[in-house]
């Protein structure tokens, strides 16, 4: 059996737009660090990378697809932070979030990956974002350098 999948290579030529919250700024910058450190080690230049910050995670979803549907990176990575607060609240910003990000991936057909953070606490966030945990921003990124190369193996 052929066996089809991408791996973690230098993508010198390849464009990342990092589309993330602003809301909840002090873990959704430590995904942000994460993921463009992550990127810039595998060899992808300073100038292939695009952050662009929208007000919160609900609002993830329309710029992702701005961005994919526009042809300006190879792949998206989402990234944000939904903490639960007093109210049910964060349970529809998440979910709504998830089907946006994933719905803007399946009607561009550019990969994105979701770095968005559903956790209980801020000390859940901060573990996931850059302490115990790992970086989940870092982890968002190897999942995209790898869809953009199996992508590239698709088409070929």
């Amino acid at each position: 059996m052929q066996v089809t999948e991408g791996q973690l290579v230098a993508l010198q030529d390849a464009r990342f737009a990092l589309v993330a919250a602003r809301f909840n700024d002090l873990i959704v910058d430590r995904l942000i660090d994460g993921a463009a450190d992550t990127l810039r080690r595998h060899g992808v230049p300073e100038e292939h990378l695009e952050l662009i910050r929208v007000p919160g995670s609900f609002e993830l979803p329309l710029a992702v697809q701005r961005v994919a549907d526009a042809g300006r990176a190879d792949a998206v990575i989402a990234l944000g932070a939904v903490i639960r607060g007093g109210t049910d609240h964060h349970q529809y910003v998440a979910a709504e979030c998830t089907k946006g990000v994933a719905q803007a991936m399946m009607g561009s057909g550019v990969p994105v990956s979701y770095g968005v953070l559903t956790v209980e606490t801020v000390e859940q966030a901060i573990e996931r974002a850059g302490t115990k945990a790992g970086n989940k921003g870092a982890e968002a990124a190897l999942s995209a350098l790898e869809m953009v190369d199996l992508m590239r193996q698709l088409e070929a």
